[in-house]
């Protein structure tokens, strides 16, 4: 019962205003919100397509899925109103190249399938005149004729192996000899698609971005947690409810942990980092990991808090500091984005240069967009130092995001030297030459409460009158 008062007082009664530091940006409706993916699509299929296939020497792409087994790269590719593929749902693209007087013929877009998929791709399989779907992929390839047929098949990339074992087995029964021959692997357009961002999408990117940033202040403030009753595990739920109660939906469920001073050190491992259900008391150093889906596009951050004691007004200096040297590890890191370096490139030289300043660091950094955990380099993973096999081998192309995820160990003076993890993880964007966060960093430590005495507590005088003011 307390947990349900809890939840009802703070997402129903309490204003949303009189919550966030800033307002929560405006969210659009469902109907809102397909208008804007489809134009994001109709774009998107117009230049990153082409773009993709040209750079990576592909002349047609062939892209398989049923109904609830969709291939990730296919179901980007489909209108905001179909959830899902619909029977066996089959994309051509095919690149027409240039005509005898050098005039660019675009890339031409089919659906081998039933039903038309949305406007950006015309049916061309009538099952009446040709019952044998297989049949009918095998003449359009043959009509095209071309050289490289990409499908999507990868050893190193989930979200570039969406082709099943089934649909792979029919369209290789389907072509002749020859055109089997020409079966490359997609992965390279697979991860070029899912990564790369357009221009209309960064527009509203920050928007994403700050709404997933006031959820988290939200959270961390004095209307969520009472120091010495609120727990970890009551902060995770309040933030899994307040993401619905806005319409939107969390890609993974909310962690919050607490990292507190002990009576001596410890090794401040991963299976350190408040574990259990812990209540939340005054001095605690907290810190949440959210992400959130909208537009089709994901968040992923990681901030801290701290919990003032009596009379604090404050963090501690000691814990400010250690955020310092967070934000710096951050700078190191992205100073080592370059267009063409590999991700395990990246991060051996960030890991470097922290070293030669004396860090403690950790870098498991990863794409954005699509996907949470999305599509290109991997830097690092928390258990993989020394380079991510594979992954990390990819390289850092320009107009994609990242969320810049790692974390700084440091001794803090007052904790009798006592390492703190400063875990953050922050979004942010490459466009080949800089890197800036879409919605701004984290640089100072969120405080609970948000308004606090500034000087030691007063006695209340014996003679003081009930409710008196």
């Amino acid at each position: 019962m307390r947990r349900v008062l809890f939840f009802l007082a703070v997402l129903l009664l309490i204003p949303r205003d009189a919550v966030a530091q800033e307002p929560i940006p405006a969210i659009l409706s469902m109907r809102e919100r397909a208008e804007v993916r489809d134009a994001w699509l109709e774009r998107r299929l117009d230049t990153v397509v082409p773009m993709l296939m040209r750079r990576e020497g592909v002349d047609m792409w062939v892209l398989v899925a049923r109904e609830y087994n969709e291939d990730p790269v296919l179901k980007t590719m489909l209108p905001a109103t179909w959830l899902n593929a619909r029977r066996r749902t089959i994309l051509l693209f095919h690149d027409r190249g240039s005509d005898a007087d050098g005039n660019d013929l675009g890339v031409e877009r089919l659906a081998i399938a039933r039903y038309a998929v949305g406007d950006a791709f015309p049916a061309a399989w009538d099952p009446d005149t040709q019952p044998d779907q297989w049949a009918r992929v095998a003449e359009l390839i043959a009509e095209r004729d071309p050289q490289r047929i990409a499908l999507n098949r990868s050893t190193t990339f989930a979200l570039a192996d969406g082709l099943t074992a089934t649909e792979f087995d029919g369209v290789n029964a389907a072509l002749s000899e020859a055109h089997r021959d020409r079966i490359v692997s997609g992965e390279a357009l697979s991860i070029g698609w899912l990564e790369t961002r357009i221009p209309e999408e960064m527009v509203v990117y920050p928007q994403i971005v700050k709404i997933a940033q006031a959820i988290i202040a939200e959270g961390f403030s004095e209307q969520v947690i009472t120091p010495g009753v609120t727990t970890v595990e009551d902060v995770e739920w309040w933030y899994r409810e307040r993401i619905r109660a806005l319409n939107l939906v969390t890609w993974f469920h909310p962690s919050v942990s607490v990292q507190r001073a002990t009576s001596g050190p410890r090794s401040g491992d991963f299976s350190d980092w408040g574990s259990g259900n812990a209540t939340i008391q005054p001095g605690d150093l907290l810190h949440v990991d959210l992400g959130i889906t909208y537009l089709g596009l994901n968040t992923d951050t990681q901030e801290h808090a701290y919990v003032l004691r009596p009379g604090e007004a404050d963090a501690p200096d000691d814990l400010k500091a250690a955020l310092v040297v967070g934000n710096r590890l951050q700078d190191i890191l992205t100073d080592e984005f370059a267009a063409g370096r590999t991700g395990n490139e990246i991060l051996a030289a960030a890991l470097a240069q922290a070293e030669r300043e004396g860090i403690d660091a950790t870098i498991y950094t990863h794409p954005l967009g699509y996907h949470g955990h999305g599509a290109g380099p991997a830097i690092g993973m928390w258990d993989k130092q020394g380079g991510v096999p594979g992954k990390g081998d990819y390289p850092l192309y320009p107009n994609t995001a990242h969320s810049i995820e790692l974390n700084a160990a440091v001794p803090i003076p007052e904790w009798d030297d006592q390492p703190v993890r400063i875990m953050l993880e922050q979004d942010a964007y490459f466009d080949g030459e800089t890197v800036w966060y879409i919605d701004g960093r984290q640089t100072t430590l969120h405080l609970v409460p948000r308004a606090s005495h500034t000087g030691p507590l007063q006695p209340v005088p014996e003679d003081a009158e009930m409710g008196a003011r």
